[in-house]
């Protein structure tokens, strides 16, 4: 089966054919651990999981390799473990161990290579040694930065030329620099901040150099894929294939880069200054975003609903609508199913550039086939289908709170639910705590795990 990507460098969709095909090379650029990662994040973190599902299909687990990077040396890290009073080690290993269990509720495999920047400082350093060698970087003012003039064709990925690259970029004013495009490799520290002896004095690298030394170590000079969110094409991205090709002498550092699109909440831009900036924690702990908790798979469900080369809007409805379509499948896969056994379809549907929706097309098929032609046959597809693609991994684990998912001989009815906490709710604020205990015990006899939270209102799940 032939499998089609598109390629941000050629803005095309290019059949795949790696170097090695015993040894399909991946790296996707991870998360700077200073804080919870928001939903946007998590959303090259599916997109590129289920990508890592294909090739390991298509080539085998064995001859597929992976590397999702950390971040854990950057500015933000500094500032944030300032403000917090803690050390920046206690603060990255908080954060990372938080990412790893927000992840994890996701569905995502884990990567075969997971580097932090801070071990790979030594390769960082190897390569500006080699760009200053050749004559594309240069030592000022204790910093060492890479001449933008001294590639001639910068901006490749882009697609940008200089002069657009200075009006739309927030160029770094300084007095060392030869020119305003010029970018940190590495720059000194003081003795408050982070740093490892250098040729060029004690100091610490810039955040491009730290993915190119990575990937190098891990997939060599020049690899198959290379991929992260869109607003990474520049300039992270961009600085990193000119650093990289001028190091080594390639044409290209990866053949296919990959991107996926921006995410919106509700309409509207996520940030921080309109309050809709939402973590994954906060949806997988109900403190936003309705009042249930949002299980991981329906949160993965509702990325993959969009190509992942379009933007999302990512709104409450389309969560409790995709809760309710993953319950509905789940339940009629009725347990059945293999991820080795997927349906020649749906690996023929994501060969198309990840073409998600058209995936879940032929799971809506799979579904009704199961409801209205039952067999153990219809059973597997659907249930072979939805564990390949990440969304379910067995009855036990992976009940959809209270959404015809089946628990024993008995269904979960989330009409009754919600009314049964409601009536508690008028109990516990009447001060009858007698009968906020029976319901409670009620509640629990269901199957049902109830939470009271701290703003008063009371959220519930699914007992696994």
């Amino acid at each position: 089966m032939t499998l089609r990507l598109y390629n941000t460098l050629t803005r095309r969709k290019e059949e795949f054919s790696p170097i090695d095909p015993a040894n399909v090379r991946m790296y996707v650029c991870g998360p700077t651990v200073y804080d919870y990662a928001h939903i946007g994040n998590a959303r090259p973190v599916i997109v590129f999981d289920v990508l890592f599902r294909l090739l390991r299909h298509l080539y085998g687990p064995e001859h597929v390799t992976y590397v999702r990077n950390i971040t854990d040396v950057d500015d933000k890290i500094n500032a944030r473990a300032k403000e917090e009073g803690v050390s920046i080690r206690e603060l990255t290993e908080r954060t990372a161990k938080q990412f790893h269990a927000d992840i994890a509720a996701l569905g995502v495999l884990t990567p075969t290579h997971e580097p932090r920047a801070t071990e790979f400082i030594g390769p960082m350093i190897e390569m500006i040694e080699i760009l200053i060698a050749k004559g594309n970087a240069y030592v000022a003012d204790g910093h060492v930065l890479f001449d933008v003039t001294s590639t001639k064709d910068y901006g490749q990925l882009s697609k940008r030329s200089l002069d657009e690259m200075v009006a739309g970029a927030r160029v770094d004013v300084a007095p060392y620099k030869r020119g305003d495009m010029d970018f940190v490799l590495w720059k000194p520290s003081d003795a408050e901040t982070p740093g490892w002896d250098s040729p060029w004095g004690c100091g610490r690298p810039g955040w491009h150099i730290e993915c190119s030394a990575m990937s190098w170590k891990h997939l060599g000079e020049v690899f198959d894929i290379h991929a992260g969110g869109i607003d990474l094409v520049f300039p992270h991205h961009e600085n990193e294939v000119a650093q990289t090709r001028c190091a080594f002498g390639h044409k290209v550092m990866a053949n296919i880069w990959m991107h996926n699109g921006f995410l919106q909440v509700e309409g509207q831009k996520m940030s921080k200054s309109l309050g809709n900036f939402v973590t994954i924690n906060e949806l997988l702990e109900a403190r936003k975003f309705g009042s249930n908790m949002w299980h991981g798979k329906v949160l993965r469900l509702a990325m993959l609903l969009t190509h992942y080369r379009q933007p999302i809007d990512w709104t409450v409805d389309r969560l409790v609508e995709t809760r309710s379509l993953l319950a509905d499948w789940i339940a009629s896969a009725k347990n059945q199913g293999d991820p080795n056994r997927v349906p020649s379809k749906l690996v023929e549907a994501l060969s198309d550039d990840l073409n998600t929706p058209s995936a879940i097309s032929i799971l809506h098929g799979l579904g009704k086939s199961a409801r209205s032609e039952p067999s153990v046959e219809n059973f597997d597809a659907l249930g072979s289908a939805l564990k390949f693609l990440g969304l379910w991994e067995s009855e036990k684990s992976d009940k959809i709170m209270g959404y015809g998912v089946e628990s024993g001989t008995d269904q979960v009815d989330p009409v009754l639910v919600d009314s049964l906490v409601a009536s508690r709710l008028e109990a516990r604020k009447a001060k009858d705590w007698k009968e906020s205990d029976r319901i409670r015990d009620e509640l629990a006899t269901m199957g049902i795990a109830i939470r009271d939270n701290k703003d008063g209102t009371t959220t519930w799940e699914v007992k696994l």
